[in-house]
């Protein structure tokens, strides 16, 4: 039998080793029962005692309930008490120790070689042992809250499984048994990670635990089950409410599961996602570059949104919305960075990378605030109001379905008109059409000459200058997926002439935007990662280096397992996840839900070297060529979360949307590590043959040549831009300059080489003047940087 694939395991011998020893503390909250070396049984003993005390003092509660010597209220208050001065004891011993070891370190600091030191245990209660199984709490507050939070999680866990709660719900001892078991040893798991010792989190979204909010992660998602079971207690009886306490006691029992996958999110990255969420589908905003300005983005467009319900009149409504509509759009930050120069302003806001910003050339990436801007926003503003004003007067009393014959006609048949035009401009400006199928006839074909490439390119430019004042007079802010959104709706009321859809016509027009918006963007994200999940599983098996001897049982239990599949991809979509491959294997996990910036950090230099300085002088000349190619359409619709590769040379960068507004756009620059290893060079080279198939053939024109020949690519070829930056290839002519055809030619050429310098050199000494002086003293040499104005493929 032929072996397929690298006989390369997935895990090494010492990845295995700390696999095995991180995986069950991850999965039980925290114990540590393979440690790699020789403990006594006492601190295996102690972990299980503390992990088990939970249920002991439920059981307690939940006998006494059973045996009707305590009504289920004070049977919860007696198991609330219990665990609370446990967790008391528990983090007065661990004070203890902190005190008796003598140690300067900080309580409850990080130390990455943890899993690797080698712990000396005296006895069971020795400082030593109590540190090494509970090492304590960093803050005060922490202690105190953590404390009182086991007591309320352990009372109110006792009263969630019931026995006789669980009976009523199911209606079988033995089924209320098996949850009642499973049920508790969720509940251990959370109070060991919330008390004793919290366990290192599959799913983490900060780098560092600085404010000890990992604790809580586990307890939350317990709190939110406990609160459905309360509401279906003391609501009047609602079957979907049954049903859903039904189901959620089930799921209570994979909790343990799902934490160890890492498919539920932590305390903030929850937390950003839900508010990045409501403000982008709810509150009609934009994804931000950081999480301040996400709260205070969100926390202005919730106030707005609740003063339109104070406003009695609707002329009044509509002219509101406008103006804070179109002040929100706006990087209002500037009026702050204004006072610091342009400088600041354009380092914090117009363009975000690491390092010190260079002087900024006159046509600089995003907008300065000024009178100009000022004058023109303040026409814009009133306009727009004026506007708003006269439609609402004539078109405000006309019905939603009226659309075909009505007074709105004219509006929906201009939408659709604007939207064709839109999408047919912004087609051209790029590379390819019709979502990357078909290479575009009117690109510039070739790259030999920048200022060649310029001239043809300057004739797309203008074409689209018309359709985007028109388009973003509609909406400030994401003009086209406004526009977008506005044509879906009238294309339905469309379709249903002049019938009336009560469910869809008593929506209003908002909640049918906020709808078709929330729709569109699910159903591309739901496309996207279906790709995506074709192309790992494709590769799998054509990639020599990625097909495995288990690829073939993987493929098939795939195809087996289809429906699953599309349901793990259709989540993920909805979740606005990201969708995980295992080990880069085709077994797929729903990552986590978190923003969509991908980390909580503000954007800097991640890793300084010496190749930052490289990215560093060509970030000014490729944000000044991006705001070219944003304006012209050429890169496609810039939605936030879109990422492009640039590439020049043995260069790439990273460059990822993370806001967009009226006016501006914010983006994160990351300079990727030079070749350094044969891997990184094979990636660039398929890099390369992409964008060679997209701006360097010739003969692309050809009924066989006008397909995209890496259609399936992840990469799809945008556009070149100019960009100022220094060269650092490095040509290596080994094997040409030793071959035999060049010595040849070499023995050739030389003597016509010769007699020409001889004659030349004579006719400048004959008048006067030496050759040599007039080249220099570079004549012959060869600068190993140089700068110059290349082209970058996106």
């Amino acid at each position: 039998m032929v072996r397929m694939g690298p006989d390369v395991p997935l895990l090494n011998e010492y990845k295995q080793e700390f696999f095995w020893k991180r995986f069950p503390q991850t999965v039980l909250g925290g114990p540590r029962f393979k440690l790699g070396y020789c403990a006594p049984p006492y601190v295996y003993v102690n972990q299980v005692v503390l992990f088990l005390t939970p249920w002991l003092f439920g059981g307690i509660a939940t006998l006494l309930c059973q045996l009707q010597l305590l009504q289920e209220l004070h049977a919860t208050v007696l198991s609330g008490m219990l665990m609370f001065g446990a967790a008391a004891g528990v983090q007065a011993l661990a004070l203890y120790a902190a005190r008796r070891s003598g140690t300067v370190e900080r309580l409850g600091a990080p130390n990455i070689l943890v899993d690797e030191e080698e712990v000396e245990f005296t006895n069971c209660v020795s400082p030593e042992t109590v540190r090494f199984i509970a090492p304590g709490k960093r803050f005060g507050l922490s202690v105190v809250l953590h404390t009182v939070l086991a007591g309320v999680l352990c009372g109110f866990g006792t009263w969630y499984v019931f026995l006789g709660r669980l009976t009523a719900l199911y209606g079988s001892i033995g089924v209320s048994l098996v949850v009642f078991v499973l049920s508790w040893v969720t509940l251990c798991i959370a109070e060991y990670s919330l008390i004793v010792n919290t366990a290192t989190e599959t799913a983490t979204f900060q780098a560092q635990d600085t404010y000890e909010i990992t604790p809580l992660t586990r307890p939350l998602y317990i709190f939110i089950f406990i609160a459905v079971d309360l509401a279906d207690r003391f609501s009047d009886p609602v079957p979907e409410l049954q049903l859903a306490s039904q189901v959620l006691h089930v799921l209570f029992l994979f909790l343990p599961l799902l934490w160890a996958l890492g498919i539920l999110p932590p305390l903030d990255a929850l937390l950003l996602w839900g508010m990045e969420q409501a403000l982008v589908f709810g509150l009609g905003g934009s994804p931000m570059s950081s999480n301040l300005r996400l709260l205070l983005m969100f926390g202005v467009s919730a106030g707005v949104a609740v003063c339109n319900y104070f406003i009695p009149s609707t002329l009044g409504v509509v002219l509101f919305s406008i103006s804070t509509g179109f002040l929100l759009s706006l990087d209002l930050s500037q009026v702050g960075t204004l006072c610091r120069g342009p400088r600041a302003a354009f380092g914090d806001h117009g363009f975000r990378r690491g390092g010190s910003p260079p002087p900024l050339p006159r046509s600089s990436f995003g907008w300065k605030l000024g009178c100009r801007e000022m004058l023109l926003y303040l026409s814009l503003l009133l306009v727009a109001m004026a506007e708003a004003g006269v439609l609402h007067h004539f078109l405000g009393s006309a019905q939603s379905h009226s659309l075909v014959s009505g007074p709105q006609a004219p509006v929906s048949y201009l939408l659709l008109v604007l939207f064709c035009l839109c999408w047919g401009l912004r087609e051209i400006q790029g590379a390819y059409v019709l979502g990357g199928v078909f290479l575009n006839p009117l690109y510039p074909k070739g790259m030999s000459s920048v200022q060649t490439f310029k001239q043809r390119n300057r004739g797309l430019i203008l074409l689209l200058q018309p359709s985007e004042e028109s388009s973003f007079i509609l909406v400030w802010q994401s003009s086209e997926d406004a526009l977008l959104q506005m044509v879906v709706v009238v294309l339905m009321r469309f379709a249903a002439g002049n019938n009336m859809l009560l469910w869809w016509d008593n929506l209003g027009t908002g909640v049918q935007l906020l709808l078709v918006g929330l729709l569109i963007d699910r159903l591309t994200q739901f496309f996207a990662k279906l790709k995506f999940t074709l192309t790992v599983l494709v590769t799998s098996w054509t990639e020599k280096k990625q097909r495995r001897q288990s690829a073939g049982t993987l493929l098939a239990l795939n195809a087996s397992l289809c429906p699953l599949l599309l349901a793990v991809v259709t989540l993920s979509a909805l979740l606005s996840a990201p969708l995980l491959p295992l080990f880069t294997l085709p077994i797929f996990l729903v990552g986590f839900p978190r923003p969509q910036r991908s980390w909580p950090g503000p954007v800097g230099t991640a890793c300084p070297c010496p190749d930052s300085i490289f990215y560093q002088q060509m970030s000014g000349s490729l944000a000044s060529a991006l705001r070219t190619a944003f304006a012209r359409g050429s890169l496609g619709s810039l939605a936030p979360g879109s990422h492009f590769l640039g590439r020049f040379q043995d260069r790439m960068v990273w460059i990822m949307i993370l806001e967009r507004g009226y006016g501006y756009c914010t983006v994160n620059i990351k300079g990727l590590e030079l070749q350094e290893t044969s891997c990184h060079t094979v990636e660039a080279r398929r890099v390369d043959e992409v964008f060679e198939a997209a701006f360097e053939r010739p003969e692309r024109l050809g009924f066989t040549q006008g397909f995209n020949l890496h259609w399936g690519n992840a990469l799809t070829p945008c556009a070149a831009l100019a960009v100022r930056v220094y060269s650092d290839a490095r040509n290596v002519l080994s094997g040409i300059i030793d071959s035999h055809d060049n010595l040849r030619k070499l023995q050739d050429d030389f003597l016509k080489a010769l007699v020409w310098l001889l004659l030349r050199y004579c006719v400048q000494k004959h008048k006067g003047f030496l050759w040599s002086s007039e080249e220099g003293p570079g004549v012959g040499g060869r600068k190993s940087q140089s700068s110059q104005l290349a082209q970058t493929t996106l």
